[in-house]
């Protein structure tokens, strides 16, 4: 049996983000120095070439349509205030931005001239739309659109006189418009009533058209093709049980590719638009079984990069041959010597809750389970409005090898489901997501790999609220609790929280005008003194989502309660933990916390 330390584990490596540059060599992320940096290469058979060698995180990378030079992004210490970069062939990094705001990136225009970006640097709580010159600084920025709220930019049309604009009042109600990229006027092309997605936005290849992922006539995310005039929308390919939740078209040979969430896992089909709406569909994908995205086509569309994960796949980059369906895995991120063999795979389970629903989530069981079952940690996803899927993570693999079962359940309010699943925790319903965490340990009680005497709860951001809910809910189940980043208080978290994403927090938690109350009501940092179980609260201190007072208040209530309570915050992390050192004293910590009390 093999056996590794954490610190083993967390230097698994990830490469993802992939994009063609124009001399055909291949662009992409990689954490491979403890943060993700831009790494080129030029074939499969190639060896990668580091491009950028910063201690902070590359949040994104772009490359030129006509040039050997690529725009990537970065903020400082987690802080989320992005600034945008060229990085030259030479290596010669120049600074596009410097005003200490968002910059959130819109997009080359075709001919390489220009780049557009949506920022806050006007107002922190609404975003403007601005086009530059690609050898411009902040000067030379022009904003072509004020906004109101919370806008980003999807793209420029083929002919690069008009922008793709998107505007999101909730994570599940959201418009999108076309701005002319002259004179700023801008077209709504969305006009609804009550709340609609429109996700995963590109033009057509004629600039006629714009196809996306909606929910505007179903309970799913289908695909389809909204008119760039008057906005009347045709389905290409209808969601039915499972959503599309991605496409990218390449606009000089109509070709794409899109993406169905099948319970979690990644389907997709390349195909070519033979008509507005008609798609003749290629052959079968080559590609490992998990999550499958970002995908970025070659010149002339004839190959395109993806990034692929699963349970026992670090994430790396293939290149598919459209034509064969054939891919070729690229870049082989290191397992830090762990052979690959020992990582396990999760089942696709599901159980029953209080209402009779069945919740559903991946169980993951150590090779050796003793007789009385394996302690098992309950692992809640963010969001809410998100989805645990299978995909790799070090620190599961790590608590398997050593004997721990892992189970990440998606409670009511995830999304992949519907959109009826996804509302069912929305503002007074919240009480019921936790009560399907309650559900899911009788579950896991009955389970003859389980020890159900011996569940952990561990969550981060919306997840860490939920570990701190359960344990306070129902606290006689635990026997630790693990909270990452999480809401402890939504009052002071709604006052506290970046005034740029207020607003689409209140839409799902509820107001601090109208619910305040209820808000209080829901918040665990009022019943702390009902926790048995012991607590490890981490957090970052840059953290402009769930502001670091959150963590503080829960220690030192959980303290003042006799919670046997540990806290650890990172002064250079903002919400998460991303730095290979931070995650190293992090999660050795936290192995350190289980070993003591579980």
């Amino acid at each position: 049996m093999y056996e590794y330390d954490i610190e083993r584990y967390l230097n698994v490596r990830n490469a993802f983000g992939a994009a063609f540059r124009t001399d055909g060599a291949l662009s992409f992320r990689m954490d491979t120095t403890g943060t993700p940096q831009l790494w080129t290469m030029a074939g499969a058979d190639g060896w990668p070439t580091q491009r950028t060698f910063y201690d902070e995180r590359v949040t994104f990378a772009s490359p030129s349509p006509e040039r050997v030079e690529t725009i990537f992004g970065m903020d400082e210490g987690g802080n989320e205030r992005q600034g945008l970069f060229r990085l030259d062939d030479d290596g010669v990094v120049t600074p596009l931005t410097e005003a200490d705001a968002k910059h959130r990136w819109g997009g080359w225009s075709h001919d390489g001239e220009r780049f557009a970006f949506a920022s806050n640097r006007r107002e922190r709580s609404v975003f403007d739309i601005y086009v530059q010159p690609r050898d411009g600084g902040d000067e030379d920025a022009r904003r072509l659109h004020k906004g109101g709220g919370w806008l980003s930019v999807a793209g420029w049309c083929p002919a690069d006189s008009r922008l793709l604009v998107h505007e999101a009042r909730s994570n599940f109600d959201q418009d999108v418009y076309v701005l002319d990229a002259e004179s700023g006027d801008l077209t709504h092309l969305t006009d609804h009533d009550g709340d609609v997605r429109y996700t995963s936005l590109s033009w057509g290849p004629d600039g006629g058209g714009i196809y996306c992922c909606s929910d505007l006539d179903g309970d799913t995310l289908s695909l389809v093709r909204l008119d760039a005039t008057d906005g009347s929308v045709s389905t290409v390919e209808d969601g039915g049980s499972w959503s599309l939740d991605g496409v990218a078209i390449d606009h000089e040979t109509g070709r794409l590719v899109y993406s169905r969430n099948v319970d979690g896992y990644t389907e997709l089909t390349v195909g070519d638009l033979v008509g507005a709406t008609e798609i003749d569909a290629g052959p079968a994908l080559d590609l490992p079984s998990g999550i499958a995205g970002g995908v970025s086509f070659d010149e002339g569309a004839e190959r395109f990069a993806v990034t692929v994960t699963a349970d026992t796949v670090n994430a790396n980059v293939y290149v598919v041959d459209v034509e064969t369906g054939e891919a070729e895995r690229w870049t082989h991120a290191p397992t830090a010597g762990i052979p690959d063999s020992t990582f396990v795979e999760s089942e696709l389970v599901r159980y029953g809750t209080f209402d009779d629903r069945e919740i559903p989530g991946y169980l993951s069981i150590p090779d050796t389970v003793p007789e009385d079952g394996a302690p098992t940690v309950i692992d809640i996803h963010g969001g809410p409005e998100s989805q645990r899927r299978p995909s790799f993570s070090a620190v599961k693999q790590y608590l398997l090898a050593h004997g721990y079962a892992v189970f990440e359940p998606n409670v009511r309010g995830s999304t992949g489901y519907g959109r009826s699943y996804a509302a069912l925790d929305d503002v007074e319903k919240r009480p019921d997501s936790v009560a399907d965490i309650d559900a899911a340990a009788g579950w896991l009680d009955d389970h003859p790999d389980v020890d159900g005497e011996r569940l952990i709860l561990k969550g981060g951001s919306y997840g860490g609220f939920m570990t701190l809910a359960a344990l306070t809910a129902y606290p006689d189940r635990w026997a630790a609790g693990i909270d990452i980043v999480g809401i402890a208080n939504f009052v002071t978290f709604l006052e506290n929280t970046g005034s740029w994403r207020r607003a689409l927090r209140e839409t799902e938690y509820g107001s601090l005008e109208e619910d305040r109350e209820f808000l209080e009501s829901i918040s665990p940092i009022n019943t702390i003194d009902r926790i048995e179980a012991p607590l490890f609260v981490l957090h970052g201190a840059n953290d402009p989502r769930v502001p670091v007072g959150e963590a503080e208040q829960v220690a030192a209530a959980a303290e003042d309660a006799g919670v046997p309570v540990r806290t650890l915050i990172f002064d250079d992390e903002g919400h998460g933990i991303s730095k290979l050192d931070n995650r190293i004293e992090a999660y050795t910590a936290i192995v350190d916390f289980l070993d003591e009390h579980v």
